[in-house]
């Protein structure tokens, strides 16, 4: 494996960041390519320790020749959120100096593969130079990977439609719960950018064998070495499958579960209708039934109808779940998939 350290230039002179990317060469130039990046939202750390553990698993491969494909590997995806710390309390979400989302507006090459930052404020320069240089890296790999985690939840996936149900490897081999299906992306998010660059790459070629994702790796809490290891060994199990690395007759485990390779449309966002504290009564992998108690909010505490309750719009199967427990007026609460698409019936992100 080789180790480059890349710099992205800041907006001042003497700032700059440092994007460290790991390199291993496989052994057959027909093998499929794979790029993997986590910490894109820097204050989500599953996928990181993740890849602690698939690391030394790839490079045991080169080593011993068992590496076909060549891997692209960042697990540190986002070196400015990293450095945004305000009071004592990380932000990795959301850009310091713009207030966007750093999985939002990637700036997509155009018909002769030019992603042109003229439009970069002295704000978004060194974000836009970020997004363009993570693009660049995953160009030409039909295998994509995005690793996150949500606030808290069950492990679960957003696929593009038209690779379904042929990725669904991948939700076996990490256990997914749930894996959403988007056929339209809305705000440029790494995943539908990456898989602009492939569409654009294959033309009106058959897109069999590609695979690009948004992996949720549960809560934000949920870092332990149990989970890391079995998350990097669901991974190179999937990269087995694909023929990235060589193994003896591998096998898909069984995709778990009733809700994977559901539309997105068919997911509820629960907004708070009211600010408060919160009181849960449905947690992450509970099946509610339509019209269940999930929350209660106390907005005026000891006081006679001072709580508002929080009911399921439908019955179905709860994703997520806001980690905090004092809330605002609108504010997002939980995801649920149902058997029935949502009255909003998203198509783009469902979050900011």
């Amino acid at each position: 494996m080789k180790t480059e350290i890349e710099t992205i230039r800041g907006e001042t002179p003497g700032l700059s960041y440092e994007l460290i990317v790991h390199r291993l060469t496989g052994s057959d130039p027909q093998a499929p390519r794979v790029y993997i990046q986590s910490a894109l939202h820097a204050d989500e750390r599953p996928g990181v320790a993740a890849m602690h553990f698939l690391i030394p698993m790839l490079e045991s491969a080169e080593r011993q020749g068992q590496l076909r494909g060549s891997v692209t590997l960042v697990p540190h995806a986002n070196p400015i959120g990293a450095a945004q710390h305000l009071f004592g309390t990380h932000m990795g979400r959301f850009s310091g100096a713009t207030r966007i989302n750093f999985n939002r507006d990637f700036p997509v090459p155009d018909a002769d593969g030019n992603r042109a930052l003229d439009g970069a404020s002295a704000a978004t320069f060194a974000e836009l130079r970020l997004k363009s240089r993570l693009l660049e890296l995953a160009d030409d790999c039909p295998i994509v990977l995005d690793l996150h985690c949500d606030d808290e939840g069950v492990q679960y996936l957003y696929i593009p439609e038209v690779l379904w149900p042929e990725m669904a490897d991948l939700a076996a081999c990490l256990d997914a719960e749930a894996a959403l299906l988007w056929d339209k992306g809305s705000d440029r998010a790494f995943e539908e950018a990456a898989f602009e660059q492939m569409r654009a790459r294959a033309g009106n070629a058959d897109l069999s064998g590609h695979c690009v994702t948004t992996v949720e790796l549960r809560g934000q809490a949920d870092v332990d070495a149990a989970s890391a290891r079995k998350d990097a060994e669901g991974l190179f199990r999937f990269l087995q499958l694909r023929g990235v690395v060589s193994a003896e007759d591998p096998q898909a485990p069984a995709l778990r579960g009733d809700f994977v390779g559901k539309p997105i449309r068919y997911v509820d966002m629960i907004h708070a209708p009211a600010g408060g504290t919160i009181l849960y009564h449905a947690k992450p992998g509970d099946l509610v039934a339509a019209g269940a108690l999930i929350a209660e909010i106390i907005t005026d505490p000891g006081v006679r109808d001072g709580m508002v309750e929080i009911r399921a719009p439908q019955a179905g199967y709860v994703l997520t779940r806001r980690s905090r427990r004092f809330i605002r007026m609108g504010d997002d609460l939980f995801k649920i998939i149902g058997e029935n698409a949502s009255v909003d019936s998203y198509e783009g992100a469902l979050e900011d």
